[in-house]
C-alpha cells in the first residue's frame, strides 16, 4: 500500500525531513508541488474537489486540466479525475469524458452512487478512486463499513482486487482487511506540530502499514437503521 502525505507541510523544513515520500497535492493548495516533486516518490495531483464543496467555491476544472498537465510529465504522478462529491453517476461520467490526460488520470467512484458504476469503471480503468460520500461519508463508521463491504463483495468476491483502489481521505484504513492499493491523508500537515509528534516518525508509522491483496467475501445482514 502506497500512502500519499497531503500538503502544505509546514513550515518547509518539515517537509525537508520527508525525502522518499509520497505526496498528494491538491489544485487547491498547490504551492508545495515543486518541492514535492524534488523530494517524492510519486506524487499523486488531488483535483480540489473537496476543498471547494466543502469551502462552497467554485470549480476551475480548465485550469486543473493545465495545472496537471505539467506534472503529468512526471511518470510517477498521477491525478484524480475531476469530480462532483455530492453528485450524481451522469454527472461525473460527463467529467471523466472531458478529461485530456487519459490513464494519467483515476476517476472517482462515490461510496452513494451504485456499486454498479464501480463494476463499470473498473473494467475501464487502471486506477478507481473511492471517495466517501452520502451517508457513507465518516470513514470507519459502521454505515461506511457496511457499503465497503458490499462494494468489495461485487468488486473481488472471494480473490484478489482486479483494479489499482485507492481511497481518499482514507489513511486510517492502513492495515485494515481492505485489499487497497493506496491511500491519502493531511494527517501529518495537520499533526505533526503537537507535543511529542515528528514529521518523519508519524509518516513512517503509516507507511508500515499495510493492507492484504485479496479480499474474502463477507455476508451481510441488513443495515439496521
Amino acid at each position: 500500500m502506497i500512502h500519499y502525505h497531503g500538503t502544505p507541510i509546514t513550515p518547509r523544513g518539515a517537509l525537508g525531513q520527508l525525502p522518499g515520500r509520497c505526496f498528494c497535492v491538491s489544485y487547491a493548495r498547490p504551492e508545495q508541488v515543486t518541492t514535492c516533486h524534488q523530494l517524492g516518490q510519486s506524487i499523486l495531483l488531488d483535483n480540489g474537489a473537496y476543498t471547494s464543496w466543502t469551502q462552497r467555491k467554485p470549480t476551475d476544472w480548465p485550469g486543473y486540466y493545465a495545472w496537471s498537465e505539467r506534472w503529468l510529465q512526471y511518470p510517477s504522478t498521477w491525478a484524480v479525475i475531476p469530480d462532483v462529491i455530492d453528485g450524481t453517476a451522469e454527472q461525473n461520467d460527463a467529467l471523466i469524458r472531458q478529461w485530456p490526460h487519459g490513464d494519467r488520470g483515476a476517476p472517482v467512484w462515490h461510496m452513494h452512487e451504485p456499486i454498479d458504476r464501480l463494476l463499470a469503471l473498473a473494467d475501464s480503468w487502471p486506477r478507481v478512486c473511492i471517495g466517501s460520500s452520502g451517508a457513507y461519508s465518516t470513514v470507519g463508521d459502521y454505515r461506511w463499513h457496511y457499503r465497503m463491504d458490499a462494494a468489495m463483495n461485487a468488486l473481488c468476491g472471494t480473490g484478489p482486487v482486479p483494479v489499482w483502489l485507492h481511497l481518499l481521505r482514507g489513511m486510517s484504513m492502513s492495515g485494515s482487511e481492505y485489499p487497497f492499493a493506496s491511500a491519502d491523508s493531511t494527517d501529518v500537515a495537520r499533526n505533526h506540530k503537537r507535543p511529542h509528534n515528528d514529521p518523519l516518525q508519524m509518516a513512517l508509522r503509516w507507511d508500515g502499514q499495510q493492507c492484504p491483496a485479496h479480499w474474502t467475501y463477507r455476508k451481510q445482514l441488513q443495515l439496521a437503521g
